[in-house]
């Protein structure tokens, strides 16, 4: 069940995949009885053992999303180096039936309790079973998943002429996610903590995740309004794809910046828009 979107899964998901031994024949009659309604809206359910019940949640969420997320960051990486356009180049590989469009967004990749966890437990997992050759994939995943917070800080130190000492960045976003609160291995919270570190002043704001922000990075500064904060800073980072941000005017923002320069992460604002109002922009993979 994807945070934030849990009763929409769960009433109306992709799939049941029902688990059971043989010697536990009375559980696949009280599971079905569960999910009769579910069952008979037609949605597809696959009944199996134990084993690949397992293996199908990791398959799916530890494995092939991951490497689908990874996948687009990788290639955002080769666009820079050569000039393409990402998110154009993701909508063509998108209308590839094999492919699909679906999560291929570039940005600073995923986060949150579930998927680097998941992912490192797979692993382990197939380790223990002797079968870790299978998934080495998976360590390339997560190192490129990590390096995207990496390049992020790297762009922000290229913007602010190689020196965060004394510079005022603002970031739109703490939560690892839209729609939830949750600030769970959040890339944002890690690429504004190594800014700090380098010695930034960075001020965070997020429609939700703000109090959660606050009891764990105590070192950084906070905002509620997301206008108010970009008040003298140096540079903007948009880390959080919230919804608001795309309805922000940037000719307001201009104004009251130090420096009109943003880069954004999850590549969701008009370019355009905020080149016309003044502002450099920079996003992952786009000329």
């Amino acid at each position: 069940m994807r945070e934030s979107l849990a009763i929409e899964d769960t009433l109306r998901p992709d799939r049941l995949v029902l688990g059971f031994e043989t010697e536990y024949t009375w559980a696949k009659a009280v599971l079905r009885q569960c999910f009769e309604k579910i069952i008979e809206s037609g949605t597809p359910t696959i009944v199996t053992d134990w084993a690949t019940a397992e293996l199908a949640k990791a398959s799916a969420n530890a494995a092939f999303l991951a490497t689908k997320i990874s996948f687009i960051n990788a290639i955002a990486e080769v666009c820079e180096a050569s000039g393409a356009d990402v998110t154009t180049l993701a909508d063509i590989l998108g209308h590839d039936a094999r492919i699909g469009r679906r999560v291929m967004r570039p940005g600073l990749g995923f986060g949150g309790g579930c998927l680097p966890k998941n992912i490192r437990g797979f692993m382990a997992r197939a380790g223990e079973l002797c079968a870790d050759q299978a998934l080495t994939i998976l360590r390339e995943v997560d190192a490129i998943n990590n390096r995207r917070r990496e390049r992020m800080v790297d762009l922000a130190r290229q913007k602010l002429d190689g020196n965060l000492m004394g510079k005022r960045v603002t970031v739109w976003g703490a939560a690892f996610k839209p729609n939830t609160d949750d600030i769970r291995d959040s890339p944002v919270l890690a690429v504004a903590q190594k800014l700090h570190e380098l010695g930034a002043t960075v001020t965070i704001t997020d429609p939700q995740a703000l109090d959660n922000a606050r009891k764990t990075h105590p070192e950084l500064d906070y905002a509620d309004d997301p206008i108010a904060a970009v008040h003298d800073a140096d540079l903007l980072l948009h880390l959080t794809e919230w919804a608001q941000s795309s309805h922000v005017d940037p000719h307001r923002l201009a104004a009251r910046a130090t420096k009109a320069q943003v880069i954004d992460g999850p590549g969701t604002l008009n370019a355009s828009t905020w080149r016309d109002a003044g502002w450099t922009f920079r996003a992952f993979g786009r000329p």
